[in-house]
C-alpha cells in the first residue's frame, strides 16, 4: 500500500512514522508512506498556502490552488482509490473504516490545517472525509498520523501475530475483555481461574463474556447499533 499525505506541516509527521509497527511496515516494504510539503506548490515569491475568507471572519483558509497543484501532480503519477480529508467536521473514524482502506492500494491524504480548506477542494476532489473525534486539535497532521497507523497495522504482515489485529476492540463491535500476564497472583490479585485451567472453548466464552459486559458498561452505543 502506499498513503501520500500532503500537509501544511510536514514536519508533525517525522516522529509518528519512525517508530514501532508502521516503522516496521515501511522498511519490510508492506506500506510506503511519503509526506508533500504543501509550501512547495505555495504562490508567488514568499510561497503563500493560505488566505483570508470571504464574508469575513477570523481564522486563515488553506488556498485552492496549491491544494490542485498538488493533488493533480500526484493524480498524474498513480490512480488513487481514495483521497481522504482530515476535517472535526466528518464522520468520526472506527475500526470498519480503518479495515475497509487497510484493502486499498493507493491513498491520499490531505491534512487541514488553520480554518479548513478552501470548500471548492472538499466539492470536487475529496472522495472521503474523516474525524478521529468531537474535539479540534491545531491541525490535521495528527490526524492523519491516527489514520494511518489504524489502517497499516491491518495489512497482512504489518504484525507477526495476524491474529492480534483481529482480536482488538471494535472489530466485532466489542470492546476487548480483560487480559492477564504473570503473576498468576500479586499482592492479593489472582488472575481468574478460568484462564489458568487450560479449557480453551470455555476460556472463549468466558472473554466473550466479559467482553459484552465491558461494552454494556462502557459503550452500550456499540451494542444498540448492531
Amino acid at each position: 500500500m502506499r498513503i501520500d499525505i500532503i500537509s501544511a506541516a510536514p514536519n508533525l509527521l517525522e516522529s509518528p512514522f519512525n517508530h514501532s509497527i508502521v516503522k516496521r511496515a515501511q522498511q519490510s516494504g508492506i506500506a510506503e508512506i511519503v509526506v508533500h510539503d504543501l509550501r512547495e506548490y505555495g504562490l508567488g515569491k514568499y510561497k503563500q498556502i493560505d488566505d483570508t475568507q470571504f464574508g469575513g471572519g477570523a481564522g486563515m483558509i488553506l488556498m485552492l490552488e496549491p491544494i490542485v497543484n498538488c493533488i493533480k501532480k500526484l493524480q498524474s503519477e498513480r490512480m488513487y482509490d481514495e483521497i481522504i480529508y482530515m476535517t472535526p467536521d466528518a464522520k468520526v473514524l472506527n475500526q470498519s473504516t480503518a479495515n475497509s482502506l487497510s484493502l486499498k492500494e493507493n491513498i491520499l491524504i490531505l491534512a487541514g490545517h488553520y480554518k479548513g480548506v478552501d470548500q471548492r477542494i472538499r466539492d470536487k476532489y475529496i472522495t472521503k472525509e474523516i474525524s478521529i473525534g468531537d474535539y479540534v486539535i491545531t491541525g490535521g497532521e495528527l490526524a492523519a498520523a491516527v489514520l494511518v497507523d489504524a489502517v497499516v497495522r491491518l495489512i497482512p504482515g504489518a504484525i507477526g501475530d495476524e491474529q492480534s489485529a483481529l482480536t482488538d476492540s471494535f472489530q466485532d463491535n466489542l470492546l476487548s475483555p480483560p487480559v492477564y500476564t504473570r503473576p498468576a497472583e500479586f499482592e492479593g490479585m489472582k488472575v481468574p481461574e478460568i484462564l489458568l485451567s487450560g479449557n480453551f472453548p470455555k476460556i472463549d466464552d468466558w472473554r466473550m463474556e466479559k467482553a459484552f459486559e465491558r461494552t454494556q458498561k462502557i459503550r452500550p452505543d456499540l451494542i444498540d447499533n448492531e
